[in-house]
């Protein structure tokens, strides 16, 4: 048990040891363009975590696509994540981007209440988001304003509920319980 975890340690150490080089001028540059968009940054594991508020990840996606040196010209995930009925705020939204031409990666990631799950759509920025954002519609609620299409993509448009909801009944609803 104790060497799991000094070997947890290492490949953390070993993985955040060339995120600094990056990290820092990426940073900077989001900070220079507003202040507004970077509430908290976590680096663990070589990976980098901006945490922007809600009202900014738009203008901040803009940003990082177009800003020189940096070129997020793929957005190659949306992700939602539900934390459960007992954590505020419950809902997660990350963006995973990458620079095809330079080479790095980063996620954003947008908090969100139960109460007021909604965030501005990024499909002005990468066309590809349209998919992502239906995708985590669907599977979370979480609502999407701005975009173009918002409507069910993988469950029948009938469906009640959000499937991927941690309180969502394991057996579903009727008629699609499997009883």
């Amino acid at each position: 048990m104790p060497e799991d975890i000094n070997r947890e340690k290492q490949i953390e150490a070993q993985a955040s040891e060339g995120t600094d080089t990056t990290v820092q001028p990426l940073v900077s540059a989001l900070q220079n363009g507003n202040l507004e968009w970077v509430s908290e940054i976590v680096q663990a594991f070589g990976e980098v975590t901006v945490i922007v508020p809600r009202a900014s990840v738009a203008e901040a996606c803009r940003f990082l696509k177009t800003a020189a040196g940096f070129e997020f010209n793929m957005l190659s995930d949306i992700a939602g994540v539900d934390r459960g009925v007992e954590e505020e705020p419950r809902f997660e939204v990350n963006y995973q981007l990458f620079s095809t031409t330079k080479y790095h990666r980063l996620r954003l990631k947008v908090l969100l209440n139960e109460d007021d799950a909604r965030v501005p759509s990024v499909t002005g920025v990468w066309r590809t988001a349209n998919w992502h954002e239906r995708e985590t519609f669907d599977m979370f609620g979480i609502i999407f304003e701005g975009h173009p299409d918002l409507r069910r993509i993988l469950l029948p448009e009938d469906w009640q509920g959000h499937a991927l909801r941690k309180d969502f009944p394991l057996r579903g609803y009727e008629p699609y319980s499997l009883s």
